[in-house]
């Protein structure tokens, strides 16, 4: 008894195979599904699997994965109204039998039944009304038959050596020598391909080297070899058909007649793949002396060709084993963990270093699973194989191991136009050591900024505390002295504006924001920030060089911060000249291509002008190329000034054009609509 397991959500299929197969010799089990129930209990009872599917998609193919796992050798059946080529061989490549296309003919069904199922389960005789007529003819052909199945079978013995060359043509040359009773034989192939490249060697490719050889001397063909060049080689690459050795092509070609001669062989036929030639059968006469027929040549043309299609399967299965062997090696030493999840959720390979961060696995050897990957992860690699797309790489913590950091990056494996991903590849980067790093430098680089910033402000602090501190000592002896009076009063102010000005700068600094509140026009600013300048550096007269009648007003800014900022910009520019210190201001408005109305100052002083490498540090704090000061007047500058939304550029000194240092602060949107996107300067240069 027979029994056919049917997989189809609709129960009619079934019914109508069980009626049309009948019941005195198939057993039909309807099914709706491959549950593991069904795997479990009743799968080793089937001997053939019936599918209803779709070939329009991956989930019929999930399925036939399913099966084939639970039942390798079990013949498979797909039932389909329509399907895909695609589709169609990704089935077939996964153990499908065969697939039929509905209606299916009772005819054709129980032929494939027949065909498929192991010999020894009783199979009815098609119950149709030219069913004697083929049992007739069948025990009427009975002799020639019975031998063409006998070769058959034997050549099928040879097949299953399929996977190492050597056993294959060795088995294959005792075949046709219990066949057809050969003396001698040797077959001649080319080099395979390497292992790890995509094609063949071309310095080795024309040589045909002896790979087996019955009824000859093992040190006849130790050093002998055919070539592609010349001889038998060159005849059967150019008119791929069999030669014999009394033909008029050997009696007028010495070289093919002198390797007849050395080998002591009678016939030599081309080993095709059906795209090229992969080698040549040399055969002598049988062992009764008696040539072969034509019939036997062509049978052994079409049995050679199919051994050639063996070999060359074989030396694709090497180089596939060699690559696969390779990329897992290089996978398994890795430092990073490396995971690859198959489309149906299993794990096909995770090296050590994987393990090692799932520590429940580390000193285990049993084979890892899909559910030993943490929640987080295990639902990314659902959505890559779901969507196909790569996820963006994150960061993993595992909850017993808080202080160890990951960085996990999950990307799809595709064919070329796949429904969906064939599997995943997870790449697990340890970061925690990098992590400690960077938070060393961090910290290493604060201990730096403090350090410098306490050796520049001790020094400031202490050049404005020494003359101080000398008056004092001095003040109870000297007090009624009228020149120690005026030295001391100058000793405070001085004193106090460096203190001032230190205290200025660290308090905006330490502020992230300002409130924009105050309305300020650009002559107020330029004169007021000027006249803040040349009192922190009252030490010699400065000039001013500016128009004060633009009347332009800046609406929203901090005034005091903004003020703040232009002073210190133009107290550096009075610091650069120590003769006669000149400012030179030019304002200019434009606007930019997205309709943004700017405010530019342009700040120059008649000093030699910023150096290419001050230009670029000169905003870095503590940057200074004076003996005295901090060397934060232009940082606390920027950071004013970028409160307010705006700009500060250092132009360093080109040629004959001078340097200068530009700010730009947003004005309102511009009234005019109309106004084109273009800049429109509006220079302003008079001596006040």
């Amino acid at each position: 008894m027979t029994t056919v397991c049917v997989i189809s959500a609709e129960p009619d299929l079934a019914n109508a195979i069980a009626g049309l197969l009948g019941s005195e010799f198939y057993r039909v089990l309807p099914q709706t599904d491959w549950t593991e129930d069904v795997a479990r209990t009743t799968a080793d009872v089937f001997d053939v699997v019936i599918v209803d599917a779709e070939l329009t998609s991956v989930q019929p193919l999930r399925l036939v994965e399913r099966i084939r796992k639970r039942l390798p050798d079990c013949p498979l059946f797909i039932f389909s109204n329509d399907g895909q080529k695609e589709w169609e061989e990704d089935a077939y490549l996964l153990g499908v039998s065969h697939i039929f296309e509905k209606p299916v003919r009772a005819r054709l069904l129980c032929e494939m039944l027949q065909r498929f199922l192991k010999p020894d389960v009783s199979l009815p005789a098609l119950t149709t009304a030219s069913a004697p007529v083929h049992e007739q003819t069948r025990h009427e052909s009975a002799p020639g038959s019975t031998r063409a199945l006998e070769v058959l079978r034997d050549y099928s013995a040879v097949l299953s050596h399929s996977l190492c060359a050597e056993a294959l043509l060795k088995q294959f040359l005792l075949f046709i020598r219990r066949m057809m009773g050969v003396n001698r034989a040797g077959i001649f192939l080319r080099t395979a391909p390497s292992a790890l490249s995509n094609g063949e060697n071309e310095s080795q490719s024309h040589r045909l080297r002896p790979a087996c050889a019955i009824g000859l001397a093992p040190g006849l063909l130790e050093h002998f070899e055919l070539t592609l060049d010349s001889g038998v080689g060159r005849h059967l690459l150019r008119h791929g058909r069999i030669l014999q050795a009394h033909s008029e092509e050997v009696r007028q070609d010495s070289a093919i007649r002198k390797e007849f001669e050395l080998i002591g062989t009678q016939v030599a036929i081309p080993i095709l793949d059906r795209e090229s030639l992969i080698g040549v059968a040399m055969f002598d006469s049988r062992l009764t002396g008696e040539s072969f027929s034509s019939e036997e040549l062509t049978l052994l043309f079409h049995l050679l060709e199919q051994l050639g299609l063996a070999i060359r399967n074989i030396w694709l299965h090497d180089q596939l084993s060699a690559n696969h062997d390779l990329m897992a090696d290089a996978l398994g030493h890795l430092s990073n963990g490396c995971v690859v999840v198959s489309a149906a959720m299993e794990i096909l390979h995770a090296n050590q270093a994987a393990r090692a961060v799932f520590n429940h696995l580390e000193k285990t050897t049993r084979q890892m699973e899909f559910s030993d990957l943490p929640q987080t992860i295990g639902g990314k690699v659902f959505e890559v194989l779901r969507d196909g797309r790569v996820v963006e790489p994150f960061r993993y913590s595992p909850k017993d191991r808080p202080e160890a950091l990951y960085k996990v990056s999950i990307a799809p494996f595709q064919k070329r136009n796949p429904a969906s991903p064939n599997a995943a590849l997870i790449l697990i980067e340890d970061y925690s050591q990098i992590e400690r790093l960077q938070k060393l430098d961090i910290e290493a680089a604060n201990l730096r900024l403090v350090k410098l910033m306490s050796a520049r402000l001790a020094h400031e602090i202490g050049n404005s505390i020494v003359p101080l501190s000398t008056h004092q000592q001095l003040f109870t002896k000297k007090y009624r002295d009228v020149e120690f009076r005026e030295s001391l009063n100058e000793a405070l102010s001085d004193g106090v504006r460096r203190v001032s000005r230190l205290v200025k700068q660290m308090y905006f600094l330490a502020r992230d924001s300002a409130v924009l509140m105050d309305s300020l026009s650009v002559s107020q600013l330029v004169e007021e920030a000027f006249k803040d300048a040349q009192e922190m550096h009252a030490e010699k007269s400065a000039y001013l060089q500016y128009e004060n009648g633009d009347k332009t007003v800046i609406p929203a800014c901090e005034k005091n911060g903004l003020r703040y900022a232009v002073a210190e910009i133009m107290l550096n520019a009075l610091q650069s000249n120590a003769a006669t210190p000149q400012v030179r201001v030019r304002t200019s408005r434009l606007v930019d291509r997205e309709r943004i109305e700017w405010l530019c100052l342009d700040i120059q002083d008649n000093g030699p002008g910023f150096t290419l490498e001050t230009s670029i540090k000169g905003h870095e704090p503590f940057f200074t190329t004076r003996n005295v000061g901090v060397g934060l007047g232009l940082t606390v500058s920027l950071k004013i000034i970028e409160t307010h939304n705006g700009r500060m550029e250092i132009q360093p000194a080109n040629g004959g054009a001078p340097g200068f240092v530009r700010v730009a602060v947003p004005l309102l949107p511009p009234a005019d609509p109309d106004i084109p996107p273009v800049q429109v300067v509006r220079p302003v240069s008079a001596k006040v």
